[in-house]
């Protein structure tokens, strides 16, 4: 089965928590503070996994976490860092963020790259203490490690892109000019998904080339396969456009030309504007008395601007004339396009953001926020001394003002993540 676009989520491990503790040893007098900070979340990293061509390993799988590091521990001890996630893809493959639509990353010529950051290890109370503040009794919690949806959209790496109506031999020149084995029979949608060949071009020379299945007219708006198929030759260089001149099956070769150009052009402009050769192919069982060449010969030529080579799959004629004309053309034509960064991951830092968000739930207000989340982190609720700097932070922030706008009352029950209070002005 061929699987070209998925939507998965991703989280990179948190950050995990410093460690509160004092050194104490027989004949040592006042150890002092000695706990260790955690370790850093894993990352959640892409790479390209040049042994496979389609997303099949992400259709049941669409949930990777990365673990979260190790917690400090006494003695200085440091947490452990937690191993990156590693998640491999085809070449070609594009991360787009799911809720905007921008493209992250382009995994066609690249090597390993982090898409969500781990989150960092708490410190442990050892950082705190200073000559005035000689026991203290908190350390930090770890950040959070990022998370979101993304999009997998597989656009093949392919120089050059086999387009046409269906049965008009796509399969067949693939199979000719290139060591590929598509399906190939005399009916309609043989080919199920797309297939690449490398076809050689003399000494040292040659191009990849794909075989897009399923183009009829209306797919650029979700008719047959062609919806699901085009992005494959977003890529492409050049396009051999391949039309059934023998007139077999009653359609008119022009007209041929025109549709599967006009759901190019549905699919995007830019695509419709890529160079065409146009392989007129089963040319060994051309009638005249059906299909008028001197009118096709005129629109090629003229109207359309493309090169016109007549192939016979059957006969293998001018399919080398094909191969040949493909491989220079491509000389001049700027090499297979990647696709710039859009998506600009919002720095985990603090920026000074105090924004928070206040609700009511069962008669207790709940405040929540991501400053909030790692502040609570740092507080010892048991000592004094952290205890009053966390009612200073939140007279100093305007939470305490946040809360009577929203209502909150003297005795009205405040939570914040999970530790309750009473409200005291």
């Amino acid at each position: 089965m061929f699987v070209d676009n998925v939507k998965i989520y991703i989280k990179a491990g948190d950050g995990g928590n410093g460690c509160v503790s004092f050194h104490r040893e027989k004949y040592v007098a006042r150890g002092g503070p000695d706990g260790g900070d955690g370790g850093n979340g894993g990352n959640i990293v892409f790479v390209i996994d040049e042994g496979t061509n389609t997303l099949l390993d992400f259709r049941y799988h669409r949930k990777f976490v990365a673990k979260n590091g190790g917690d400090g521990m006494p003695a200085k001890f440091h947490g452990a860092t937690a191993d990156d996630l590693i998640i491999k893809v085809p070449a070609g493959t594009v991360i787009k963020d799911a809720e905007s639509g921008k493209v992250i990353k382009d995994m066609s010529d690249c090597g390993p790259t982090v898409i969500c950051k781990g989150g960092r290890g708490g410190w442990g109370n050892r950082r705190f203490a200073t000559p005035t503040r000689q026991i203290p009794r908190f350390a930090k919690n770890g950040t959070r490690g990022e998370e979101k949806e993304v999009i997998l959209e597989l656009k093949m790496l392919a120089d050059v892109g086999l387009v046409g109506f269906p049965n008009v031999g796509k399969s067949s020149i693939l199979s000719m000019i290139s060591s590929a084995k598509p399906k190939i029979a005399n009916y309609h949608f043989t080919t199920l998904s797309p297939v690449l060949g490398v076809v050689r071009a003399g000494e040292g020379g040659g191009f990849v080339c794909a075989d897009i299945p399923g183009l009829i007219e209306g797919a650029s708006e979700g008719a047959g396969l062609g919806h699901d198929f085009l992005r494959h030759v977003d890529r492409c260089r050049l396009i051999i456009h391949v039309v059934d001149i023998s007139g077999s099956e009653g359609r008119d070769p022009v007209e041929d030309i025109k549709k599967i150009n006009a759901e190019l052009a549905g699919y995007s402009e830019k695509l419709a504007s890529r160079p065409q050769i146009i392989a007129a192919n089963k040319y060994d069982a051309l009638d005249s008395d059906v299909v008028d060449v001197k009118a096709f010969e005129k629109y090629v030529k003229e109207e359309l601007g493309a090169e016109l080579i007549y192939v016979s799959a059957a006969t293998r004629e001018n399919i080398d004339a094909l191969v040949k004309a493909a491989a220079k053309r491509l000389e001049s034509l700027p090499p297979i396009e990647y696709y710039e960064t859009e998506y600009v991951q919002e720095e985990v830092a603090d920026t000074g953001d105090r924004s928070v968000d206040i609700r009511l739930e069962d008669g207790v207000y709940i405040v929540e926020g991501d400053w909030l989340y790692n502040f609570m982190g740092s507080i010892n609720f048991d000592d004094r001394e952290s205890l009053s700097y966390f009612q200073r932070v939140l007279k100093s922030s305007g939470l305490i003002e946040k809360l009577e706008a929203a209502g909150v009352r003297d005795g009205d029950t405040v939570s914040i993540y999970d530790f309750e209070f009473d409200f005291v002005k």
